[in-house]
């Protein structure tokens, strides 16, 4: 996005159901620091943010309420996010889409797909086969595989040892806001593996991935879920 918006046309609102604080932020930033190439210094559309604490998901995903229970959360913030005036939502957490049809059918207003937007750039860069890095409920999860199967898009995910140590490091570190360097170097490792394993590209699918692990941390050409949910959250805002 490299014109300058037109004044004439005020940007759609942006609502953010959020779950965790530290993924949430950053999408919340790399709105705001790319609006400016397009809107001006200093300038970004209208932004809410509603979030029901990561303790509140965790507790319906441990055994309360399930998912069903996931997307009431879900819903109640799109509710409270209508009411702040937003047009649209998205959400900067990639396990939680798991109820994304249950919420967009009940919901007042639009969501975007983080996997949909991720998807739509794997297939635009032309990659074949992707490792899959999230919680382990993302990874055993359909989220991405649906979308990737729409695609024509083969996956990988680490095997079980891997999987349980990225989901501890994401739910006791990252998103506490705790980056630690062995913790870089093991996603390193199992990204290397993936990449053995005939990936020619790794999505970064939970929000605060993209926190320790940059492109020049990584072998394989990484898919930022969080900072492109945030580019098309704000393409979108912009459209008629």
């Amino acid at each position: 996005m490299t014109n300058r918006h037109n004044s004439n046309h005020t940007p759609k609102h942006i609502g953010i159901a959020a779950c965790s604080a530290e993924g949430a932020a950053l999408c919340y930033r790399t709105i705001c620091q790319e609006a400016q190439a397009v809107m001006g210094k200093h300038a970004h559309p209208q932004i809410s943010l509603h979030n029901h604490c990561l303790e509140s998901y965790m507790f319906q995903l441990e055994g309360k309420g399930g998912w069903s229970g996931v997307a009431e959360l879900m819903l109640d913030s799109a509710e409270r996010l209508k009411k702040s005036g937003a047009d649209f939502v998205i959400c900067p957490d990639n396990t939680i889409h798991q109820c994304f049809d249950l919420v967009q059918k009940r919901s007042p207003l639009k969501w975007l797909h983080i996997a949909q937007v991720v998807g739509v750039e794997a297939k635009a860069n032309h990659f074949t086969k992707l490792g899959i890095l999230g919680t382990g409920y993302l990874m055993d999860g359909p989220v991405y595989p649906l979308e990737l199967a729409k695609l024509d898009i083969a996956f990988e995910t680490p095997d079980e040892t891997d999987k349980r140590e990225i989901n501890r490091i994401i739910f006791d570190e990252l998103v506490s806001g705790i980056f630690l360097d062995q913790s870089r170097i093991y996603i390193q490792d199992v990204i290397s593996a993936l990449r053995r394993r005939g990936c020619d590209g790794v999505i970064l699918g939970c929000t605060e991935l993209p926190l320790i692990i940059e492109q020049q941390d990584s072998v394989l050409p990484i898919l930022d879920s969080t900072r492109l949910l945030a580019r098309k959250a704000l393409r979108y805002s912009f459209s008629k």
